[in-house]
C-alpha cells in the first residue's frame, strides 16, 4: 500500500520518536517500503553568530546526521530500506518540503498529548496534518 514513509524525529528526544520508528516499521516491513528519517533542526539566529566557532553550523549538521544514522540503524530494517536526512529550518515547512521531494506517501509522526498552548498556538503534528499532500499518522508518544 505505502512505498515511502517519511518519519520526521527529534534526535533530542529519542523517548518521544521511538513510537513513530515503532509504527513505521510496522508498516513499512510487511509492504516493503522504504523509511526515510528527518531531523530539522533550527536556525541559528544571527545574534548568536559571533558566539559560537565559525564551523558550528557545519559540525553540528554533522553530528545531527550521525546521530539520526546511528538511530536508524537501531530500527531493525534493511540497510537498504531506511535513509536518512538533516535539514535546517522551521520543523513543518521542512518536513513537508522533504515529504514532496522524496515523494513521500505516509509520514508518521509523533505528537505529545494536548494542551492549552497546542491548541492556542498549534503544533509541529497539527500543521503537518493539515498542509501535507500526502497521508499523515499521528502516533501518541
Amino acid at each position: 500500500m505505502f512505498k515511502k514513509l517519511l518519519v520526521p524525529v527529534d534526535i533530542g528526544d529519542e523517548a518521544m520518536a521511538k513510537a513513530s520508528l515503532v509504527a513505521a516499521k510496522a508498516l513499512a516491513e510487511p509492504w516493503g517500503a522504504e523509511v526515510r528519517l528527518l531531523h530539522v533542526r533550527p536556525i541559528l539566529p544571527s545574534t548568536y553568530l559571533e558566539y559560537v566557532p565559525a564551523d558550528f553550523e557545519g559540525l553540528e549538521k554533522k553530528r545531527a546526521a550521525e546521530d539520526l544514522a546511528a538511530l536508524a540503524s537501531k530500527i531493525g530494517l534493511p540497510a537498504g530500506k531506511v535513509s536518512t536526512a538533516v535539514r535546517t529550518g522551521g520543523v513543518y515547512h521542512e518536513v513537508l518540503a522533504e515529504a514532496d521531494e522524496c515523494k513521500a506517501d505516509l509520514i508518521v509522526v509523533s505528537s505529545h498529548w494536548p494542551t492549552l498552548a497546542t491548541y492556542l498556538v498549534g503544533s509541529h503534528a497539527t500543521n503537518i496534518v493539515r498542509h501535507a499532500h500526502c497521508s499523515v499518522l499521528v502516533v501518541r508518544g
